[in-house]
């Protein structure tokens, strides 16, 4: 989103305005509007002229498609031509939603409440989640995974390639991790997950992280992504441990006997053991050069036993 632009919000020419869509983006959303304004119309009126035709004259069943396509077909048309301004808001839709919830119960606390009543309120609303610890960490937390939300949609809007369209992918959601925050997207045609692979470090730097890791989120869809951007370590950190107050501290320090070992081996001193292999028994051969018939069991035996 520029500052300023000489186009119009929408495409048109002017001077002095900010542009909420880009130029590109108006010219796509209008070609697919219109595309999908007429197969939606075409497919509709004839299946619902199909479908009358079966009641009434084949003549009013045309009219009566045409009268259920058009419409129908018209709403398509509006759908998709205030996508762009229906991403916008998809992005900043937990901003709207927090804003919007907070100027209600404003209005209604102001409303229905003495002025004392209502300075109170603020303050336990305000002066708790800023004095406890762990409630602070976590609005911290979730307010970094708003942040993380927008910093990622100008990564691709500025150095991530995108399709001509221009058309960015769909940040989903966003979670905090003990390392940072977690972010879900979802891919449009014309990007992969390596051609951001490549990138990270400047991913990085814009989400003021200290590095950022990427990769699928299903196994079924390439498309769905799931960022993982970190902020710090935590395995370094000093853990106190329960057992020093396990221990005893009257307890008397004895000396322990240091084992003897061995700082250094001589091979020669190793006694190498003598491995004696059995002796094999050469096969003898008969006068022709081919083994003989291995003899059975029944040839060492006494045949006079049998005569």
């Amino acid at each position: 989103m520029s500052k300023s632009s000489p186009r119009r919000p929408f495409g048109g020419k002017s001077s002095g305005t900010v542009t909420v869509i880009e130029a590109k983006v108006h010219r796509s959303s209008a070609r697919n509007a219109r595309l999908a304004f007429i197969l939606t119309a075409v497919i509709v009126g004839l299946l619902s002229a199909v479908v009358a035709a079966s009641y009434i004259h084949p003549i009013l069943a045309l009219f009566l498609g045409a009268a259920i396509g058009v419409p129908t077909g018209g709403i398509v048309w509006v759908v998709v031509r205030i996508w762009p301004v229906l991403r916008l808001i998809w992005w900043w839709a937990p901003e709207i939603g927090i804003t919007t919830s907070l100027g209600y119960g404003w209005t209604q606390l102001a409303n229905h409440t003495t002025t004392p009543v209502t300075a109170g309120v603020v303050a336990l609303v305000v002066g708790v989640p800023a004095a406890v610890p762990v409630i602070r960490r976590a609005v911290l937390a979730w307010a970094m995974c708003l942040f993380v939300r927008h910093r990622l949609r100008v990564c691709f809007a500025q150095f991530i390639i995108a399709n001509q369209s221009g058309s960015l992918p769909l940040i989903l959601w966003a979670r905090p991790t003990p390392v940072g925050e977690r972010v879900w997207i979802y891919l449009r045609p014309g990007l992969a997950l390596g051609d951001l692979e490549g990138r990270l470090d400047r991913i990085a730097v814009a989400c003021h992280a200290s590095t950022a890791l990427v990769e699928r989120a299903s196994d079924g869809n390439a498309a769905y992504l799931r960022f993982d951007i970190k902020r710090r370590e935590v395995l370094n950190a000093q853990v106190a441990s329960p057992l020093v107050d396990v221990i005893n501290p009257d307890t008397p320090a004895g000396d322990r006997p240091i084992p003897a070992v061995p700082t250094a081996l001589d091979l020669p001193d190793v006694d190498v053991p003598t491995v004696t292999l059995p002796a094999q028994k050469k096969p003898a051969t008969t006068a022709n050069g081919s083994k003989p018939a291995a003899s059975s069991s029944a040839d060492a035996d006494d045949v006079s036993d049998w005569i």
